[in-house]
């Protein structure tokens, strides 16, 4: 694989992934990018996109988020700022297209696109992230720094999560089409050399009490225990105030009841990892179409999934945007053939489209 400098993804995973950084020229020979600035600031100008300007003034870091105005982002100096927008994939199917890129891991472990266009001397500091991350270079030239996880002291002054004290052991500058690999807590900072691009494909890593509030949450909708509190027998409280034993008890034993299965965890990371960002919003179309001609389009045009659908799969179970679906057995393998192409069959379109 090109991709990953002519490792296997076999290789790749045993050897590097989440144990140690990767620099691979070449990666993705004649890489252009596929975001032009002004279109990038464009980007940045919508409320429904998450974007971010980050610049260093007289040795202070400084953040504003987005949206912001066109006057502004043409306003920018000519050398030390960047701007990060999220999401990319979303909005852009050659941003969706390079994601995929990387589906020698799981589709449930895929995060977003995140582009980065900084001026000379642009950069977000010296810090570390929680997840894995590819850092492929687009147009422009950015050097890296890279240090060992170590020392997590941050700069209390600064709006960002930036180091102190941060020290470096490796050096490289990357060019157009180069890539780096850091796995979770790796120290790094990127400067740019002149105006520049860089694309971040970065992994989920729900945190362990993430995992579990949103279990719960799972679970509050499918708890259902018949009776009520019931305490015959009682003796009069010398303390009101005080909640009685049985009480305790009672509730106590009500807990220990809850139960779930192999099935439940399945189910639940189904509908949670499928789930749309908070900022993703669907449009119904104004003039929905009737089933016939809605099958008609299908045979004719064909069908792909909305840029920001998430789709995954698990057994007979389908999770569409945070929903499950079991399809029939006799679509169960064109549903899964969809879910990483992001092309549906009419056949299948249709079934999901009944009420």
């Amino acid at each position: 694989m090109q991709l990953l400098g002519g490792l296997n993804a076999k290789r790749f995973l045993s050897q590097f992934w989440q144990r140690k950084p990767l620099l691979i020229r070449d990666a993705i020979p004649d890489f252009k990018g596929v975001v032009q600035a002004p279109e990038l600031f464009a980007l940045a100008t919508r409320n429904d996109i998450e974007s971010r300007l980050v610049w260093r003034r007289s040795g202070a870091w400084h953040l504003r988020e987005g949206p912001f105005s066109r006057t502004e982002l043409a306003r920018l100096p000519k050398i030390g700022w960047t701007l990060l927008v999220q999401g990319l994939n979303l909005e852009l199917s050659a941003a969706d297209a390079l994601l995929r890129c990387f589906r020698f891991l799981p589709y449930a472990r895929l995060d977003d696109v995140m582009v980065s266009h900084a001026g000379p001397g642009g950069g977000v500091g010296p810090h570390f992230d929680s997840y894995d991350v590819f850092l492929l270079q687009g147009p422009g030239k950015r050097r890296w720094r890279v240090g060992k996880p170590g020392n997590r002291l941050l700069d209390p002054a600064a709006p960002l999560k930036i180091l102190r004290n941060f020290r470096y052991e490796s050096e490289w500058v990357l060019d157009a089409g180069d890539m780096l690999y850091l796995p979770p807590g790796w120290a790094h900072e990127g400067v740019a050399l002149e105006p520049c691009f860089t694309y971040s494909i970065g992994f989920r890593a729900p945190s362990h009490a993430d995992t579990a509030r949103e279990f719960l949450a799972f679970l509050q909708d499918r708890v259902a225990f018949d009776g009520l509190y019931a305490d015959p027998g009682l003796k009069p409280q010398r303390h009101a105030a005080e909640i009685p034993r049985k009480m305790v008890q009672q509730a106590a034993a009500v807990a220990r009841r809850i139960r779930w299965h192999r099935q439940d965890i399945s189910r639940f990371l189904g509908e949670y990892l499928s789930a749309p960002k908070p900022q993703v919003v669907f449009s119904r179309p104004h003039r929905p179409h009737s089933p016939a001609r809605f099958a008609g389009l299908c045979s004719t045009r064909g069908l792909s999934l909305d840029l920001r659908t998430r789709m995954l799969f698990r057994g007979r179970d389908f999770f569409v945007n945070g929903e499950r679906v079991e399809p029939p057995k006799h679509l169960r393998a064109a549903a899964a053939s969809a879910a990483p192409a992001r092309l549906v069959s009419c056949r299948l379109a249709l079934h999901r489209r009944r009420p």
